[in-house]
């Protein structure tokens, strides 16, 4: 069978989905549309379970709730399980109703059950089945209680066929009725309602007698029927309610204490600020830089043995030197970086499990709406810590044009796992033990900068109204450190296999390029390659933001448009492979040392690479979403020309405050 996983966002769907599936899981995109797919096997059977992107109703306002409805409506599955957060049970029983309109069989889970105690409200699972006529089914998604039961459910087959109940006004089921009956094909009540509701979906197939139905209920209440049917439903909710649910003295809760600290007006902003400082001050100061020299040793030792394997195995010096000087010390100087990730992947898991980051998000707005945005714009910024390319897509879920391709735009700037290893290389040698407070630094620098360019290309370039922005706040709960350390290893991973893919094949271009000058001679001088001509050709641009002239920069920065974790793999080839230890040619020291970077050009750097366009992946997920090259290549331009102008900024005011000059 299929069977269809349908609930609010923050209902717990990803952890019931988990739950029932355990390990046996695929994840991809949905036909035509870039937005996450996951496919499961329910645990011991052979059914497959469908998580559907999170949606509040069937009438679709973005390309997720688009999807959710046409797979539940179009592709007919077997069973909906439809998950209700039990504490937010008026608002979660709004999308019940519309797919117990559906010819589909539905099972309702009541998740967090477990919390309903401490709102002193007791729900009657029994009566809420009868009063339904569906099956339910008591859940905790996070502790795992009531899933056998669940599947147990399933695999039987004793869920209740659905019956459409009479939830709307008199006059009105008999509108319906007379629109079923003119009707063919599966899910005629719901088409019935979507017609009176005026849904642009069926507008198409609306006869007169639709029509006429519309305007008598229309003239008769005094409002539109989308309205008139919106209220209905939530009347029938608020009589269930009453019905099901007894209520007691509320408690207070721990997600009500932590709320007055945490969304205080004066507190929320520096809570956020230092805990962001926190973060980055793990992965890349103490606890993170630590870890950066055990991976360096583990590489050396490597190329050692292969070297001299290879030397005893007979094989030539161009082929010893491809494979340690360009694969191993181009994606070994990325995997250096890897437990420095894993702790930034980690922190930002437990902000978003924990459920602080939907309460920064929704205290954000106010101050994103007066300079453009509004607190959706916050989703893509925080997904676009671990990867620009889903913090670009994550932008679609903005219904506002203007808004979207300004946060579009802006994501990149925010500090992605790509360029953490440029910051940890070059903030661990030039700051040292003050690495974590400048790569902090550069994070806050981005947000800065965001809002300045945010305010600016709302007053001059992309000029309306602001959409509104509506969160529900999920109570705080510990994080499940099974689900955690999935998804942990998923972002790790993707970027372990980033080095090997990616990362590999720029190594070993990066190497033919330096290893071969113009007439494809090998073994010549660093400075007379391929890659050296290529960088003094375009060092000219990186010399106002580092005061010396070097290709080697040059091409390194380069690089990163097409990965950003390039431009430190090429810095430690070219190192590997620069034989003068002179001014102005790259050394890799212990630690990392750039012969021609002071502390000052070193930020100026790290900023360029920052705010700079990001890599190619990310640029087609702009092209996608900016609706064309001609726009991408705009917003790509406009990017590089800010990072280069902010990293001059950044080296003159630097050097004049250093006594550079």
């Amino acid at each position: 069978m299929r069977i269809a996983l349908v609930g609010n966002q923050n209902s717990g769907k990803t952890s019931l989905f988990n739950a029932l599936t355990g390990a046996h899981q695929k994840v991809g995109n949905w036909p035509g549309v870039t937005i996450e797919r996951k496919e499961g096997r329910i645990k011991g059977s052979k059914h497959t379970l469908i998580d559907l992107p999170g949606i509040y109703s069937l009438s679709p306002y973005s390309p997720e709730e688009e999807v959710s409805r046409q797979y539940a409506v179009e592709e007919k599955p077997d069973i909906i399980i439809n998950i209700i957060d039990v504490t937010s049970l008026e608002r979660s029983l709004y999308l019940t109703t519309q797919l117990l309109e559906l010819d589909c069989k539905v099972i309702i889970a009541l998740n967090m059950s477990d919390l309903l105690d401490k709102k002193g409200i007791k729900i009657d699972s029994k009566a809420l089945e009868e009063a339904l006529h569906t099956t339910v089914v008591e859940v905790s998604a996070l502790k795992g209680t009531g899933i056998d039961k669940l599947i147990k459910i399933i695999n039987e087959n004793q869920v209740l066929d659905n019956v459409h109940l009479p939830i709307y006004a008199t006059d009105i089921e008999k509108s319906i009725k007379k629109i079923e009956a003119e009707l063919e094909g599966s899910h005629q009540r719901f088409v019935a309602v979507k017609l009176l509701e005026r849904d642009p979906r069926y507008q198409k197939s609306a006869t007169d007698l639709d029509q006429q139905l519309i305007k008598e209920i229309e003239e008769k209440y005094g409002l539109d029927t989308e309205e008139i049917i919106a209220n209905q439903r939530y009347d029938f909710i608020t009589e269930l309610r009453k019905k099901v649910c007894t209520f007691g003295p509320r408690k207070v809760t721990i997600t009500d204490r932590l709320d007055k600290v945490f969304l205080n007006k004066f507190a929320a902003l520096p809570i956020f600020a230092a805990i962001m400082f926190l973060i980055y001050f793990l992965a890349v100061g103490v606890v993170g830089s630590a870890t950066v020299g055990w991976i360096e040793e583990l590489m050396e030792g490597l190329s050692e043995w292969v070297s001299g394997a290879l030397e005893n195995g007979g094989a030539s010096e161009w082929s010893i030197s491809l494979v340690v000087d360009g694969v191993i010390a181009g994606v070994g100087a990325i995997l250096s970086f890897v437990p420095q990730l894993i702790i930034l992947f980690l922190c930002i898991c437990l902000l978003e499990t924990t459920g602080y980051m939907s309460r920064i998000t929704f205290f954000l707005d106010r101050l994103f709406r007066k300079i453009g945005l509004s607190g959706k714009a916050l989703i893509p910024f925080i997904v676009g810590t671990g990867c620009s390319v889903p913090g670009v897509m994550a932008a679609r879920a903005i219904e506002n044009a203007e808004e979207k391709k300004m946060t579009v735009i802006l994501t990149p700037f925010i500090p992605c796992s790509a360029k953490l290893p440029i910051i940890a290389l070059f903030a661990g040698h030039f700051f040292g033990p003050n690495s974590g407070i400048v790569s902090a630094s550069l994070y806050f620098f981005a947000v800065i900068v965001i809002i300045l360019l945010a305010y600016l290309l709302r007053k001059f370039v992309f000029k309306g109204e602001n959409s509104s922005y509506i969160s529900e706040l999920p109570e705080y709960k510990l994080p499940n450190f099974k689900y955690l350390f999935r998804d942990v290893s998923e972002k790790t991973l993707a970027f372990i296999k980033r080095a090997g893919t990616i990362i590999l094949l720029c190594s070993i271009v990066i190497w033919v390029l330096l290893s071969f000058n113009w007439k494809f001679e090998y073994g010549v001088e660093v400075a007379d390659s391929i890659l050296a001509s290529i960088g003094n050709a375009l060092a000219w641009l990186f010399y106002p933001m580092i005061g010396h002239w070097s290709w080697e920069a040059t091409v390194s920065a380069v690089q990163g448009l097409v990965a950003k974790e390039q431009v430190v793999s090429s810095m430690a080839i070219i190192a590997g492979l620069s034989e003068d230890v002179t001014e102005g040619h790259l050394i890799l020291a212990e630690g990392g040392a750039f012969g021609y970077f002071n502390s000052v050009s070193a930020y100026a750097f790290m900023v360029f690479n920052l705010f700079s366009a990001p890599c190619f992946g990310a640029l087609g997920a702009m092209k996608r979403e900016l609706g064309g090259t001609k726009a991408m290549l705009k917003a790509a331009f406009f990017q590089t020309g800010i990072a280069w102008v902010l990293a001059i900024l950044v080296f003159l005011v630097g050097s004049l405050l250093t006594g550079g000059f």
